[in-house]
């Protein structure tokens, strides 16, 4: 009986590192195809950005070597046709000045409405909460119609409009966050002589660090690649547009589309938001953790 049940016992001991090795075989095939779907976009955009534009009509999927090849001609011929330098400079300042305005305001406002407790704060909080399930196309029209009204159809403008669409998601991460900080904290720095704002600035602002980080790479990679807003405010007859919207203008209509020169600008359109995120994505999972176990 005794050597039956070791041998009972010593069963699943011994299938348990198969089951193991199974089970981490088939999470590296499954990540290995996400790679392949998230990466395969990008891959095909750089390689038909080297060919000319009938050569991606007929075979998309070639290689650019032999007659397929053009060089930097598609590039050359993308920055003289959309003005893409100037289109990049108005973007960098439309996304580093929403980004900034965001995080500032929110972190702010997000921090009263969780510490302050009163009917008020409870509404103002499950507005933020409700603006991030209402559809764009919602308030699509009254929003062109009030950025004309207050004269917004302009890069400033453009921060104004970005803070209101980015408030929601942002104060509801800032205000998880803040809760985790130990009120304790906040009641000894006031003991010592702290008022409100220095309270703030001085305690709680460099505690927030983390998920201001993350806040501000979330809505980076949202302001850039932003088309529908920046196109219904500002237009196409203004020095204002953004990457997005000068890409958009070489898409013709009755097959007149540049193909080549539309993946050369997207490759260099996208090139900025993919290195600014993989040097990033690290605070992103720093300030998930924090916000996390802090308190």
């Amino acid at each position: 009986m005794s050597t039956a049940a070791a041998t009972r016992t010593s069963a699943p001991i011994e299938n348990a590192p198969k089951r193991n090795v199974l089970g981490t075989s088939l999470l590296y095939l499954v990540l290995a195809a996400l790679t392949i779907v998230f990466i395969g976009p990008l891959l095909f955009i750089l390689n038909n950005s080297f060919k000319g534009r009938f050569f991606i009509s007929d075979d998309p999927f070639a290689l650019p070597l032999g007659e397929y090849w053009t060089g930097l001609k598609n590039y050359v011929n993308g920055l003289e046709t959309t003005n893409f330098f100037a289109a990049a400079g108005w973007s960098f300042f439309i996304t580093i000045g929403s980004v900034i305005v965001i995080v500032f305001f929110c972190a702010m406002t997000a921090y009263y409405i969780t510490r302050v407790k009163t009917w008020w704060t409870n509404a103002l909080y499950l507005l933020f909460v409700f603006s991030m399930v209402v559809p764009f196309q919602m308030v699509m029209f009254p929003t062109v119609k009030l950025a004309d009204m207050l004269n917004l159809d302009n890069p400033v403008g453009m921060i104004v409009l970005y803070l209101g669409f980015g408030a929601g998601l942002s104060v509801f991460i800032f205000s998880g966050f803040v809760k985790s900080i130990p009120i304790e904290i906040e009641e000894a720095s006031m003991i010592d002589g702290c008022g409100p704002l220095q309270n703030y600035f001085r305690i709680v602002m460099p505690m927030l660090k983390p998920v201001m980080i993350t806040v501000a790479i979330l809505n980076a990679m949202w302001v850039w690649n932003d088309y529908l807003l920046p196109y219904l405010v500002i237009g196409l007859s203004t020095p204002y547009k953004t990457i997005p919207v000068v890409v958009q203008q070489l898409v013709g209509s009755h097959g007149s589309n540049d193909m080549g020169a539309l993946m050369a600008m997207l490759v260099l359109a996208i090139i900025p938001i993919v290195a600014f995120y993989l040097s990033s994505q690290k605070y992103i999972i720093e300030g998930v953790v924090a916000g996390a176990v802090k308190g």
